[in-house]
């Protein structure tokens, strides 16, 4: 019998695979009993932030490392595929739909025994490892009492960085007569809606956004921002041309208003599979709800937009992997094991696929 805790993209993967090779498997999930603070979804593998897996060109090493997974048979990278969304380059999904068929996937499992308790609270760590293998699969957003019955097992302090999320619009309500359809260059398939600035709206935009206030962070005593997902308005009080320069970059677009390159551009990408909904590209925040409205609609196109969801700030915890952990995720001399971004990977396709290396460890 293997214990997995925790059902988001790692866990999935791991009891899957495992269960795959005729061993029987107990995955342990909160929800819906109890929520994390930047989840909403009762199904397993919730996307919470980007609906993105990266590109999937073989030349980048996301793209060569999801074409690794496809080949070994990965459940979560097959779902992502059947439920993909046009995104250009790169591969992403349907959030809802992504989740769902995970769901009903893991429940068909007849080696996969899906319990929804909290490990933490009647269920305890210790009592777990006593004759199991336990992989540790509860993402960067682990329930307090699980988090203190790691530390107390592994006698190390959790380590943790702020996460953000970005709003989400409905697409009937974002002004096509100035945003159009396009990718970067024409390159790839016409599926962002891109919404053009010219320097006084943009300038304006980056004032605006500069001076917005902030949600707070309860208790949270320390502000350390993860580079790869910054907040936008932290981005923006960096100098004024930096949103230029970064995910409002205009490079290989022109302003069909003028025809020529816009100063700036905002894109959004399709994030379900009707195309109703779209997400602001790059936008996390950490802006106030009221803000982010406020703000948001001085972007040229967006003036009547409904915002469905706003985007959110989140603290990601994670464990000292360099010191516990050896390369197959194993606390060393142990039968605990980790995957998923509460070791420090980054990403959707990197949780899997550790979730992939723990399978193949645990499964011998």
């Amino acid at each position: 019998m293997i214990i997995v805790i925790g059902a988001g993209l790692a866990g999935c993967e791991t009891a899957y695979q495992i269960a795959k090779n005729n061993i029987k498997v107990k995955l342990y999930e909160m929800k819906p009993h109890k929520f994390s603070p930047a989840h909403i979804n009762p199904n397993l593998a919730e996307i919470v932030c980007s609906n993105s897996f990266k590109s999937n060109l073989l030349t980048n090493a996301c793209g060569l490392l999801k074409e690794e997974l496809r080949r070994l048979d990965s459940l979560l990278i097959n779902i992502a595929d059947k439920t993909a969304v046009p995104a250009g380059q790169a591969l992403a999904v349907d959030r809802e739909m992504f989740s769902k068929m995970v769901t009903e996937k893991i429940k068909e499992e007849e080696n996969i025994e899906l319990i929804q308790e909290e490990v933490g609270e009647k269920i305890h760590l210790k009592e777990l490892l006593k004759d199991n293998i336990v992989v540790i699969a509860t993402g960067p957003l682990t329930s307090d009492s699980l988090s203190k019955e790691i530390m107390e097992i592994t006698g190390q302090d959790k380590l943790s960085f702020f996460d953000a999320a970005a709003p989400i619009v409905e697409k009937d309500t974002i002004d096509m007569n100035i945003g159009f359809l396009g990718d970067r260059y024409g390159k790839g398939e016409a599926c962002y809606i891109n919404l053009p600035m010219n320097k006084e709206e943009y300038e304006r935009f980056i004032t605006e956004l500069v001076n917005a206030k902030l949600a707070e962070l309860h208790n949270f005593e320390k502000r350390e921002i993860f580079e790869g997902c910054m907040p936008i308005e932290v981005m923006a009080k960096r100098g004024l041309d930096t949103l230029r320069f970064g995910p409002l970059k205009p490079v290989g677009f022109t302003d069909p208003r003028t025809g020529n390159r816009p100063y700036a551009i905002v894109q959004l990408r399709q994030d379900n599979k009707e195309g109703t909904l779209y997400n602001m590209v790059g936008f996390q925040t950490n802006l106030k709800f009221g803000e982010q409205d406020r703000v948001f609609r001085i972007i040229p196109g967006l003036a009547n937009a409904e915002f469905v969801k706003y985007g959110v700030m989140h603290r990601n915890t994670y464990i000292n992997s360099p010191k516990l952990l050896d390369n197959t995720y194993n606390v060393k001399s142990t039968n605990l094991y980790f995957a998923g971004q509460i070791t420090g990977v980054e990403g959707y396709v990197e949780s899997i696929s550790s979730g992939m290396v723990v399978r193949i460890k645990c499964s011998k």
